[in-house]
């Protein structure tokens, strides 16, 4: 009986996606240790071939298949082409990944994906290896990676709401959107508006507004004006923020993404939630929120300010 047969048992997991440096590996590596703690058989699958070293326990690496320099090497192609080849080299190997993936049975799989952002909003093969995993009957959730530092700049994050929304379409899969590395965002500069406003996608004129007042952007204004009027009429895109260092925050997106996919746990793996949560904080988890995270830039900005007005 084949894994896509009538009958097989579901299979859940996510695929983590997103352009380079958003942090996916360093999600998978800390979503892996989150879950196991409660409890849960993760799986953690490598779909990028360029992706030689990886932190996490990988179980099953693309790299037994195809890797990103041979076929650089072999046919001459740059990086961007080669992932293409890589990816469609894989969409016509599926009886690879199923053979590879019969192995976990159970299990819940994290697929760490590749980066080029073109392979999400209008390239077919990674789409259509996520379509093939669905007749498998895995329960997918796409987690899309943006880095938090976008938000300090409103021509960028508009940018990044565009992608977001063009992924969103083209995927076709359950969506969580994540803002990464929020405990680093205090470094990236002072945010024109509250957090909440980047994470809910709030009213977006503000950010018209805000982005006229620079004379580049001035001449652009109804251009920005007419994509972010695109963003809000879709009504799609919305962020939930991510710092892989806070237990509170891990659980925030792991309820989001199984709300989205339709996981439901036991009540052992809730009792272990409860157990982990109630844990005093160690040393690899400096926010108990991100909320604090937001309280520590206000009160860092407040102090500045304080101190402008002393100097005078």
């Amino acid at each position: 009986m084949s894994a896509g047969s009538k009958g097989s048992s579901l299979a859940f997991g996510q695929v983590v996606i997103g352009p380079p440096g958003s942090g996916k590996t360093t999600y998978c590596h800390g979503m892996q240790e989150f879950l196991g703690r409660l409890g849960r058989k993760v799986t953690v699958v490598n779909l990028d071939p360029a992706n030689e070293a990886v932190p996490y326990q990988c179980s099953l690496d693309i790299a037994e298949l195809i890797t990103l320099p041979d076929v650089m090497e072999s046919l001459k192609l740059g990086p961007n082409g080669g992932l293409i080849y890589c990816m469609e080299y894989l969409e016509a190997n599926f009886d690879w990944l199923q053979e590879k993936l019969a192995a976990f049975k159970g299990h819940y799989y994290l697929f760490d994906c590749p980066g080029q952002v073109e392979l999400y909003t209008h390239h077919n093969a990674l789409k259509n290896v996520f379509s093939q995993l669905a007749k498998w009957n895995f329960r997918l959730t796409a987690v899309h990676l943006v880095d938090s530092h976008y938000c300090t700049d409103p021509g960028k994050f508009i940018s990044v709401l565009c992608t977001s929304l063009s992924t969103m379409l083209h995927v076709e899969l359950p969506h969580v959107n994540v803002l990464s590395k929020m405990d680093l965002i205090e470094q990236y500069g002072k945010l024109a508006f509250n957090l909440d406003y980047y994470t809910e996608v709030l009213d977006l004129s503000y950010l018209v507004d805000h982005l006229a007042s620079d004379p580049f952007f001035r001449t652009y204004r109804r251009l920005n004006q007419k994509l972010v009027e695109l963003v809000e009429d879709y009504s799609l895109v919305s962020f939930v923020p991510l710092n892989v260092q806070d237990k509170e925050s891990m659980k925030q997106v792991m309820q989001a993404v199984d709300k989205a996919n339709g996981y439901a746990f036991g009540d052992q793996e809730h009792r272990s939630l409860e157990v982990l949560m109630s844990a005093a904080m160690g040393a690899d988890f400096h926010f108990t929120s991100t909320l604090a995270v937001q309280e520590k830039y206000v009160q860092s900005q407040d102090q500045a300010v304080e101190e402008v007005v002393m100097d005078l």
